[in-house]
């Protein structure tokens, strides 16, 4: 059975171990190595992480099953202000991807949007990624297209995605 339980600053090493493996699967085909290097170093170091939950009000989850991490997500709610939550990372390790990992993890963070009276849930995927199909399998819409530069003239190339809560389907 695969449980969800709240992270803590000492699970960030299965967290970087995580995304480390995850990312050269999902993104490899058309991100350059350097680039991946660059943006996995800046996302997941420790400082970044410990100042992600401690200062910028994200939550982190993890997926177990048999006390394995199979992935994780973090999120914050009233994202810039708004009664949105926004989903930051939701990553799964590959040979776990298709048993339902995420979308128990996105579960867990539409019970908080509603818990919190929260009006949806917000997301940024690579244009790319496909798990754009996922997102919108399990009712996200695309909502417009943003691209972030970062340091080097690095690229991140993003579909913006929103997700109504079953509050906001009520109303």
């Amino acid at each position: 059975m695969i449980v969800i339980s709240e992270a803590s600053s000492s699970d960030f090493k299965t967290i970087r171990e995580i995304a480390y493996t995850t990312w050269p699967h999902t993104y490899g085909d058309f991100i350059s190595k350097e680039q991946l290097d660059y943006m996995l170093e800046k996302f997941y170091s420790d400082a970044t992480l410990n100042d992600n939950l401690t200062h910028k009000n994200h939550h982190f989850l993890l997926a177990k099953e048999n006390n394995n991490c199979l992935g994780f997500a973090s999120y914050e709610s009233d994202y810039l202000g708004e009664k949105i939550v926004r989903l930051h990372k939701i990553y799964i390790l590959p040979e776990a991807q298709g048993k339902g990992v995420g979308k128990l993890l996105i579960s867990e963070i539409e019970k908080i949007a509603n818990q919190l009276n929260q009006n949806g849930i917000s997301l940024n995927v690579n244009r790319f990624n496909k798990a754009f199909d996922f997102y919108t399998k399990i009712g996200f819409e695309c909502i417009g297209e943003e691209d972030i530069e970062l340091d080097f003239g690095y690229l991140m190339e993003d579909f913006k995605m929103l997700k109504k809560t079953q509050l906001t389907i009520l109303r």
